[in-house]
């Protein structure tokens, strides 16, 4: 396989970008120390509420100082429930300050999967918003014997401008069997915690992340310090940012992009974090004008939603210097529209939360290239310190441009999962993680996604890979959203249905779509069904759901 050191790209970049990295031994650290550097920049922005790193350092400590004093140890476990709020970061610091590990929870969790966080990962501590504590978690806390401490906080708070479109809930105040994160966090200003909390170290467990894979219950992958602090510098140096830039949380900080690539990054580089709640395209484009940010990081979804925003205008992205794109598939015709209408390149990535966000990234000097044969888009090249491999079914490498199971082995790669040893010995054998995901690298060094290995469609004993048929839909300039699946046919096995929305204005008849794609396409491989919907479902973080289309039929 061709080393980093042989790509031909590599003489575009930087001699910061090529270097091999070295990150703080945590993002704490890095916190600290850009606390002792530049304690009255804001590092957090929220609707007109601002916090300064050295506010967010004095609430952190209380917070710490109260865990402590309620007997949470080295090592515990605290979830934190909550949307793109400063309380998120406060929390997170207050908790790592504390010596423990925080388990962030999806907010649209429900009572049965919040039972399995905090009975798997033996929660100590929830931290949740008012209403989701009054709303079920109360109970759901209640049940679970580890549970001992329960912070709430209101989304209006540290702000005046209360924003209707996100903002829907009233201030509840304290809440019952629950104490105020925010007025705890006063309370106890000054103190810290308690003296002998050790220094966190690399190898420390910073997250314990659940995710489901390919299938099964969630797993909590053990994202380390060293996992974050890694790839938070990397980000940072990549990006070529300024001292004190300013990103913003398009992804939600809960999920392992916004995580990394989004916070730790930006406190790493001294920045400042602008936060709206949660993703409502019209709130994130007055963000953008509000905030001007230098960089975000989101899925090809949110993208989607804000190009189709009436008031949406170029000057909403001309403060970018980068935009990214990961989370979910980035189809080349979407980089294109979004270049033709509005400027920026959207640069893609790579990753999973068992390799802590990014893998494989387009460095800023670069456009991804668009394989001939397939028309997938790069999702990018591995960085110093990482080595991706495409792999057989017996873990042997194959030659450039054949297709396999991407592998993943480097300093961002999990040790493991949280108490399965079993899962772990499957997914990371020898601390290289199977990814279940199907791409090929080309000779250069670029690495492309196909899919999962489990949405493969088998119509009539033919391959057909949903990406592939996707990124044709999208290509169409009707088309909004695309999801292909494989649906079951008693003549062939299954054949392939497409799910789509459109774009403002426009209603094709979904026979012209599929006359579209078998145009484009071999004659296996185009959708012999395409349904219409206002919107396709989607994760939290962006990502469109294949598996509750395929549930329809």
């Amino acid at each position: 396989m061709t080393s980093y050191q042989d790509m031909p790209w590599l003489s575009q970049l930087n001699e910061a970008q090529r270097a091999p990295v070295h990150p703080h031994p945590s993002t704490l650290h890095a916190f600290k120390e850009a606390v002792r550097r530049v304690p009255d920049r804001a590092v957090l922005a929220y609707f007109d509420g601002r916090l300064s790193y050295a506010e967010t350092d004095a609430l952190s400590d209380g917070l710490a100082a109260y865990l402590c004093d309620r007997g949470f140890r080295h090592g515990d476990r605290a979830a934190i429930m909550l949307q793109n709020t400063p309380h998120f970061v406060i929390a997170l610091f207050g908790v790592w300050k504390a010596g423990g590990v925080v388990v962030p929870v999806n907010p649209m969790y429900k009572s049965g999967e919040m039972t399995h966080v905090l009975t798997d990962a033996e929660v100590t501590a929830v931290i949740c918003a008012d209403h989701t504590w009054d709303g079920f978690l109360r109970e759901t806390a209640a049940a679970a014997p580890s549970v001992r401490i329960a912070l709430t906080a209101c989304e209006r708070d540290l702000q005046t401008r209360d924003d209707a479109r996100v903002l829907r809930g009233e201030r509840l105040g304290p809440r019952e069997g629950a104490d105020d994160l925010l007025a705890t966090a006063r309370a106890h200003e000054g103190r810290g915690p308690a003296a002998d909390v050790p220094e966190l170290t690399a190898d420390d467990i910073a997250l314990i992340s659940y995710t489901s894979g390919t299938s099964g219950t969630p797993k909590g992958a053990t994202n380390t310090h060293g996992n974050i602090s890694y790839n938070a510098e990397r980000q940072r140096t990549g990006l070529g940012l300024p001292d004190g830039a300013t990103y913003f949380a398009l992804a939600p900080l809960f999920h392992i992009t916004g995580m990394v690539c989004e916070l730790a990054s930006c406190v790493t580089g001294g920045g400042t974090l602008a936060l709206a709640y949660r993703f409502e395209a019209g709130v994130v484009l007055d963000a953008f004008l509000e905030h001007r940010p230098a960089f975000t990081v989101g899925p090809s979804t949110a993208f989607m939603a804000l190009m189709a925003h009436p008031d949406v205008t170029r000057d909403h992205f001309s403060s970018f210097a980068t935009l990214s794109s990961g989370g979910a598939p980035l189809p080349p015709a979407l980089v294109e529209k979004f270049r033709a209408e509005f400027g920026p390149y959207i640069r893609n990535g790579y990753g999973l939360t068992e390799c802590t966000a990014p893998c494989a990234s387009v460095p800023p000097q670069l456009e991804a290239p668009v394989d001939k044969a397939s028309g997938t888009l790069a999702v990018g090249v591995p960085g110093p310190d990482t080595v991706v491999r495409i792999i057989d079914d017996q873990g042997r490498d194959v030659p450039f441009g054949e297709q396999g199971e991407i592998a993943v082995r480097g300093p961002q790669v999990v040790p493991g999962y949280w108490r399965r040893p079993d899962a772990t010995a499957e997914a990371i054998p020898d601390g290289e993680l199977r990814t279940g995901d199907i791409g090929f690298m080309d000779a250069d060094g670029w690495l492309y996604v196909v899919d999962r290995k489990k949405d493969m469609i088998n119509a009539s004993g033919f391959k057909v890979w949903p990406r592939e048929v996707e990124d044709v839909l999208y290509s169409h300039p009707a088309v909004r959203e695309a999801a292909v699946v494989g649906v079951p046919d008693s003549y062939r096995g299954e054949s392939v249905k497409a799910y789509v929305s459109f774009r403002p204005g426009q209603s094709p008849d979904p026979a012209e779509l599929a006359a579209y794609c078998k145009e484009r396409l071999a004659a296996y491989k185009y959708p012999r069904e395409v349904e219409v919907l206002p919107e396709l479902p989607k994760t939290t973080s962006g990502k469109i759901l294949r598996r509750e289309l395929r549930n329809r039929g």
